[in-house]
């Protein structure tokens, strides 16, 4: 495990004195709390990404010069 996405090269140990830092800043009461909020917004983020890539699959290009084509007034 000497690897972890975005973290580079750290082991279990640095892993477990993170927590227990954690720990120890917020408390075994407050951490289920703080993980529910944080996987929240880690979930509202995920969609408002996908429903930017959904609006941008939507916009018609049938224009002249790759422009949407609107309808006339």
């Amino acid at each position: 495990m000497g690897r972890l996405l975005f973290l580079g090269s750290i082991g279990i140990t640095e892993i477990l004195v993170l927590v227990l830092i954690v720990l120890l800043l917020f408390g075994a009461g407050k951490l289920p709390k703080l993980m529910k909020d944080m996987g929240k917004g880690v979930r509202s983020f995920r969609e408002g990404v996908k429903g930017t890539d959904d609006d941008d699959k939507d916009v018609d290009t049938g224009g002249k010069n790759g422009q949407p084509s609107g309808k006339e007034e």
